[in-house]
């Protein structure tokens, strides 16, 4: 049986829309955003990637390659020619693997928090505290209070811990960081001119605004790049309604001026 990846489809609009989520999430990630999504405007249909949630015991290479193959495949499933992408973190790189592979079928890209598309290097510090992350409570957990700037109530901290130990299989978690973190495909994109935008945070120190002038901002020649003051590395938790917002108004066209402040 051919796999197709798991969704949810919200709305009946005629701007369709694919989102991915990143590496500590499944699709309940946009969960926040839902219930205030221009329903008659777009489509969106949220995925899991292979690993995670109803995909949870998909079997597979767990690539942003693989990924990006997948979302075409599902596209293709439902009929949609065209059509936006949206990625978090993780999901950012595998987007734009997906504009790498079809250029012709997307519309707009967007990056929430994105990995670039050279990777991510980590130093041999870093590289332990994430890799162990895949059997290590407390190092999700730390990751993700480095991520929002320390700030974010303890509960919170707990509650999105244990949202990623339910929602991912750790051979498939671990797996997913060697390519995210390693592979670069940056010269297959350079150059675009799908229109491109990169939301970041703020407060979140691993994958700020400065990161994406250097990458996102360099390789797409309709990029836009915006910065959330009040967020993090997890903007649909931390500030749904200004990302929303963002995110909507750029597909729609109207992302206004370029931010890099």
């Amino acid at each position: 049986m051919t796999f197709v990846l798991p969704h949810t489809l919200h709305g009946t609009g005629p701007h369709k829309v694919i989102a991915v989520h990143g590496w500590f999430a499944d699709r309940s990630a946009y969960d926040p955003v839902v219930p205030d999504l221009d329903r008659d405007a777009f489509q969106y249909a949220l995925v899991d990637l292979r690993g995670y949630g109803e995909a949870r015991e998909a079997g597979g290479a767990y690539t942003t390659a693989e990924g990006a193959a997948d979302v075409l495949a599902l596209a293709g499933r439902l009929g949609w020619d065209r059509f936006s992408v949206v990625g978090h973190s993780m999901g950012g790189s595998v987007v734009q693997r997906v504009l790498a592979a079809a250029p012709h079928r997307v519309r707009r890209l967007v990056g929430i928090s994105p990995v670039p598309a050279s990777g991510l290097p980590l130093p041999p510090e870093q590289w332990e505290l994430f890799s162990a992350a895949a059997h290590s409570p407390e190092n999700r957990r730390a990751i993700i209070d480095f991520s929002t700037g320390g700030r974010r109530p303890a509960a919170w901290l707990d509650r999105m811990v244990r949202r990623s130990l339910e929602r991912s299989d750790p051979k498939a978690f671990r797996a997913w960081l060697d390519s995210w973190a390693t592979e670069g495909f940056a010269d297959e994109v350079t150059g675009s001119a799908v229109p491109a935008l990169a939301v970041t945070g703020k407060l979140d120190p691993a994958l700020p605004a400065e990161l994406a002038r250097r990458t996102w901002m360099q390789w797409y020649a309709e990029s836009r790049l915006v910065e959330l003051p009040s967020a993090g590395h997890y903007a649909m938790d931390e500030t749904p309604l200004e990302l929303l917002r963002v995110v909507e108004d750029f597909l729609r066209g109207d992302g206004g001026s370029p931010d890099t402040v």
